[in-house]
């Protein structure tokens, strides 16, 4: 018996709301990753490392923000908590790699093509791996095709983020940068989804329907606090913010070189 599947039980507020977190920890990883290529050896590892746990928190609160407009009218849906994290612990740790990957070696077809794929795939593997997650009364089924054209969907899209991130100076460029990065993440989910059909195990029983945003709610507390924090530190940076060249036309480069005169002819 196949269920009746519901990807908008609450209309357009979790693709919106997902869409909304997604692009969010996007640009705040591309922007950490763009920074990255200003600084020092000493640094660069940290940016790096910041923004690969931004844009993982990010694409993983944005899927389970969607997927708490998930439902199968036949059956509750619940979902498991280890697997739950293991996907967090995949997206971040494949993001990371893929932004190393840009942040050691620069803005090289290479680097990027490179960077991109691990970055898309890493995208990819923590849908993937949330949605094995799902525990119901019934049997999860792919369409093949559908599923590769996510991937590629989200390998390309990441891959163009990663480029504009890196190679278009400015904060409104990198906003757009997070914005592209929002459509990988979200495009991925929804053709994803638009893959998915489900065998159940028998007859419709009570409770059929039944969202769990109960369950999602508490487990994404910490990403999202995560994001937060990630927020405060970029809008701190007046440099991360303004980009380098503005920040130099401000003055703000000019202070550091101002206050060394001073003590020497002091």
């Amino acid at each position: 018996m196949q269920g009746t599947v519901d990807g908008f039980s609450y209309g357009l507020v979790t693709p919106v709301a997902a869409y909304l977190m997604a692009c969010l920890g996007g640009a705040l990883g591309l922007r950490c990753t763009a920074r990255s290529l200003t600084r020092g050896n000493g640094w660069k590892a940290g940016w790096l490392a910041l923004g690969a746990i931004a844009i993982g928190s990010g694409i993983w609160s944005m899927h389970f923000i969607a997927m708490m407009g998930f439902a199968v009218k036949e059956t509750p849906v619940r979902y498991d908590a280890a697997l739950m994290y293991a996907s967090l612990g995949v997206a971040v740790v494949m993001v990371g790699i893929g932004l190393f990957i840009v942040g050691h070696h620069g803005v090289t077809p290479m680097a990027l093509v490179t960077g991109g794929t691990i970055t898309g795939l890493g995208v990819a593997s923590m849908h993937y791996l949330g949605m094995a997650g799902m525990r119901l009364r019934g049997q999860l089924q792919y369409d093949t095709l559908t599923v590769a054209l996510s991937v590629v969907i989200a390998v390309v899209a990441a891959t163009t983020a990663l480029w504009a991130a890196v190679s278009v100076r400015g904060f409104l460029p990198s906003l757009g940068a997070g914005l592209v990065m929002g459509v990988a993440v979200s495009g991925m989910h929804y053709t994803g989804m638009a893959a998915l059909s489900v065998h159940l195990h028998g007859p419709a029983t009570a409770g059929g329907g039944e969202t769990s945003v109960l369950d999602l709610a508490p487990m994404m507390a910490g990403p999202l606090m995560f994001l937060v924090l990630a927020g405060v530190v970029v809008m701190f940076d007046p440099q991360l913010v303004m980009g380098r060249r503005e920040w130099q036309r401000a003055g703000g480069a000019g202070i550091p070189r101002q206050a060394a005169e001073t003590s020497r002819r002091g």
